[in-house]
């Protein structure tokens, strides 16, 4: 028999109860995987005043499973027979499962009643019981109108708004690590030719490579240069004190992350700089959109590998994957990225490109002793 999931009383007369996931993710959503979709995208839109991330109960349900290299745990806040909050504990692997992602996501109209701080207080007992010894949670942070002097990153590069979600943290034993800027481009009548050239000149630069791509899944001869470019995304990009564990990326991984993007429904373009004397992969980008080709774009990763850097190649990827994507989706009308305000380079890249901030987000982490 299946030992029943332990169900904890939380203030108010809320509960919090792990959310029980189909068997398999192809069975579809079951009608409480649908509400937990629903209350995550509305959690989302309250606090952020955007759907960008929203996702649909099809496509959340597979990347819910856990995977070697994360262990991912969900619980719910139910309030008077309703879904009020989302409660997601993702265990890192690359540590030795030494640190884990943690979000307490609750709908507004329940806030203010304690329920918050008894169910982060109870994610970081399970975790501390499971082995964790370090918490993260990113934030975005909004200007709430309370006068607050905003927290500036022990950086020295960026500041956060001291909103409700940044005292709550600060209450609870969380600081403020690094900030990340939200940035956006905006595609406009000019926007292609603009690229055109800067692509152009990025690769007058860049005589020594040429420019390869490829949507999902990754072709074999680009795996493992694929895979160790990922890697150097967990070393390379600047995170202050954070201390997310090195990341050991391979073949099976590189599939592992194809998969999980196409079973959510999303496509993703792959633009890489290759040294041409080499074949060495040096530098890439990734864009993505979900089902709705009217969405956003999401630009994930981009990164140049130390000893290719000064050849403008950061440049030459953007603007060689923009434009391709372009093409591919020409009714995703803006892309929308997260770097690092140490990260100047690639800042500096996105400036020129026409990317402006709208948010900042909040990198904060709790030692658990």
């Amino acid at each position: 028999m299946t030992a029943t999931p332990p169900v904890h009383a939380l203030p108010a007369g809320a509960t919090l109860r792990p959310l029980v996931l189909p068997e398999r993710a192809d069975a579809g959503p079951s009608p409480l995987i649908r509400e937990y979709a629903e209350v995550r995208n509305r959690s989302i839109l309250e606090s952020t005043g955007r759907d960008d991330d929203a996702l649909s109960a099809e496509s959340l349900l597979p990347v819910l499973y856990s995977t070697p290299d994360r262990v991912r745990h969900q619980w719910y806040v139910e309030l008077e027979g309703r879904i009020v909050g989302c409660c997601p504990l993702d265990i890192l692997q690359d540590d030795g499962g030494r640190t884990a992602f943690v979000t307490v996501a609750l709908l507004r109209d329940v806030q203010g009643r304690g329920i918050g701080r008894a169910a982060y207080d109870l994610l970081e007992s399970i975790a501390r019981e499971r082995g964790v010894r370090k918490l993260v949670h990113f934030a975005e942070h909004r200007d709430d109108g309370a006068g607050a002097s905003p927290i500036a990153s022990p950086t020295g590069f960026g500041s956060v708004p001291a909103d409700r979600a940044a005292r709550f943290l600060i209450r609870n034993g969380y600081t403020l690590e690094t900030v990340e800027r939200a940035s956006e481009f905006v595609w406009t009548d000019g926007a292609v030719t603009d690229l055109e050239s800067r692509r152009a000149e990025a690769a007058d630069h860049a005589s020594a490579y040429r420019i390869v791509q490829w949507m999902l899944p990754t072709p074999a001869e680009y795996v493992d240069g694929y895979a160790w470019m990922k890697s150097r995304m967990s070393t390379d990009v600047p995170e202050g004190d954070l201390g997310l564990p090195e990341e050991a990326w391979d073949a099976a991984r590189v599939a592992q992350q194809d998969e999980r993007v196409a079973a959510k429904g999303f496509t993703q373009l792959v633009t890489a700089a290759q040294h041409v004397g080499t074949g060495e992969l040096c530098a890439f980008n990734e864009l993505a959109i979900g089902p709705a080709e009217s969405g956003a774009t999401h630009q994930w990763d981009t990164l140049v590998l130390a000893d290719h850097r000064g050849h403008r190649l950061g440049m030459l990827v953007k603007t060689a994957g923009l434009l391709a994507w372009h093409e591919r989706h020409p009714d995703s009308p803006r892309v929308i990225t997260y770097n690092s305000e140490q990260n100047r380079p690639m800042l500096s890249i996105n400036e020129a490109l026409g990317f402006t901030a709208f948010t900042y987000e909040g990198a904060w982490k709790k030692e658990l002793s």
